[in-house]
């Protein structure tokens, strides 16, 4: 086999030389079978992006499960709780990065439950602004300490420089897409 720089892999290095055995190994070792002319390393940062995602949204949702919200409901509430002010719904949307016909039927279902409230502009009936009710706040300062500390463990299997160094390289990451996403739309 032959890792993604070109060499041979040496033993261990199964996945292309991070010596993980993990289940984008894998899928990489696959890959490299049918395609053993590929550059998979591409796969092996975006395919454990995507897979820890997806594990962390599994295991953080059970909090949010226990309080009879989805993950998207929460966000609409923790974004009107950081914001610490009233939101749109389009404000809304673009705090979550959601749809603005997802927004209004989960805005609906939160209202309906008394956690947000809804107040009309008073120079445009069109536009309505939303806020927390004292219950939606206490509800999203109850479950944040929750979710915080099992990120924490989480990343405990990680030192602290290996932390900062991740979070940093997922920053630049994030900031270069988020540019070249925006500069795509315009």
């Amino acid at each position: 086999m032959t890792a993604t720089n070109g060499r041979p892999a040496a033993d261990g290095e199964a996945d292309g030389g991070t010596g993980r055995d993990d289940t984008v190994a894998a899928v990489v070792r696959q890959w490299q079978a049918v395609h053993p002319q590929l550059d998979t390393g591409p796969m092996e940062v975006i395919g454990r992006i995507n897979r820890c995602a997806a594990l962390l949204q599994q295991a953080e949702d059970a909090p949010l499960r226990r309080a009879g919200l989805s993950r998207p409901e929460f966000d609409l509430l923790g974004a009107l709780r950081r914001t610490g002010h009233e939101l749109t719904p389009s404000e809304l949307a673009k705090e979550t990065f959601s749809s603005g016909a997802a927004v209004t039927k989960r805005l609906k279902q939160l209202t309906e439950r008394g956690l947000v409230e809804r107040r009309g502009d008073a120079r445009d009936r069109r536009v309505a602004h939303l806020r927390l009710t004292e219950a939606g706040r206490d509800l999203v300062d109850g479950i944040l300490p929750e979710q915080l500390a099992y990120e924490t463990a989480v990343l405990s299997v990680l030192a602290p420089d290996g932390q900062g160094e991740l979070a940093g390289l997922l920053a630049e990451l994030l900031g270069r897409l988020e540019g070249r996403m925006g500069a795509l739309r315009a």
